[in-house]
């Protein structure tokens, strides 16, 4: 059971334009194992929402099952939320996506709830582009049932009791790509300074914006031979970009140098910069970023960073050209025309 945090609070906190300070963001106590690395991803969103502004209650929280689906009661206590069952958090997401197109939907699952037996929603929920951030908090276990590998357990990764996994993983990164996904990115849950610049950009994107955090279960993940422990990570990690979040300014500028940076526009006019580091390497080419990310996967590299992003595609309601009007403020008369206008759209299709 979760607990309430106290109240109290410093009275020169920072405001916002809602006139919300940080604490404002946060939610209950967490019960989650100390040193989690669910828990640093939660104080990343809480500053992103915080930074970005967003009104508490114009956000909805989604969730399935797992040490992951727990964390949304952790953070932005008045916002909506809703937590369904395994792996069925996109589904339930996309009705209310359908019904209010206005609120921002915010995601948060695992490898198990994602990979397993979420693993066809997943996917459809990316080929409809629904608009919405989708939070993997990746450790590549089954921590509530202590300890399995999941479906995101690197081949040869040793568990706690010291067995190798024999089964190839599913790279949830690779996976979007592949279905064309809008937004890609990956993170490591203690990198902070790389985390909440990505999810400030995947909060802005019009459409499916995938997060992928590597997030070490300290229970039951993060021991020699884990290559989702805090020490594989660090020494692992490779760096595609530089991110940075700014507000809009200046002029843009689509050509640049290794070492350079290129802004990329948000469509509320916010912006990601991201500076290059590889000479190749363009985040708007899909191929060419499946082609890093596997190249590099191949090395034993985590690569982080905004992996790929295409801001040219509608998302769920422009593919549908649904109304822009939300459902849920439209009359009875105009969701239901009745039996008259029934028989007249059967009577087109004779």
């Amino acid at each position: 059971m979760s607990t309430s945090k106290p109240k109290v609070r410093h009275p020169n906190l920072p405001r916002n334009k809602h006139g919300l300070t940080f604490r404002d963001y946060e939610g209950a106590v967490s019960t989650l194992c100390a040193g989690c690395g669910h828990d640093s991803v939660t104080g990343a969103i809480v500053q992103a929402a915080f930074e970005l502004e967003i009104e508490p209650h114009g956000l909805a929280k989604m969730s399935g099952i797992g040490c992951s689906s727990k964390t949304p009661a952790y953070f932005l206590s008045a916002s909506h939320g809703f937590n369904s069952v395994h792996g069925r958090m996109p589904s339930v997401t996309t009705g209310a996506n359908a019904a209010n197109r206005d609120l921002i939907y915010l995601g948060i699952s695992g490898d198990g709830d994602s990979l397993s037996i979420g693993l066809g929603q997943f996917a459809h929920a990316i080929r409809r582009n629904l608009n919405m951030t989708y939070l993997i908090e990746n450790n590549g276990v089954y921590g509530l049932t202590k300890g399995q590998f999941s479906a995101s357990a690197d081949l040869g990764s040793k568990a706690k009791k010291g067995e190798a996994n024999q089964q190839p993983p599913i790279d949830p990164v690779s996976l979007a790509m592949s279905l064309g996904a809008t937004f890609v990115a990956r993170s490591f849950s203690g990198d902070k300074a790389q985390l909440v610049p990505l999810l400030k950009a995947a909060l802005t994107h019009n459409g499916f914006a995938l997060v992928d955090i590597i997030s070490p279960c300290v229970t039951f993940n993060d021991h020699e031979g884990s290559t989702k422990s805090y020490r594989w990570s660090r020494e692992h990690v490779h760096k595609v970009v530089h991110t940075d979040f700014v507000p809009p300014a200046g002029e843009i500028t689509a050509d640049y140098e290794a070492g350079a940076a290129i802004p990329v526009d948000m469509h509320d006019g916010s912006r990601v910069m991201l500076r290059k580091v590889d000479d190749d390497y363009d985040p708007t080419d899909r191929l060419a970023a499946i082609d890093f990310l596997q190249r590099h996967t191949a090395a034993g590299e985590v690569v982080t960073g905004l992996l790929y992003i295409d801001e040219s595609k509608p998302d769920m309601h422009g593919v549908s050209g649904t109304t822009a009007t939300p459902l849920r403020d439209l009359d009875y008369d105009a969701l239901n025309p009745g039996a008259d206008a029934l028989a007249e759209i059967q009577l087109a299709w004779r």
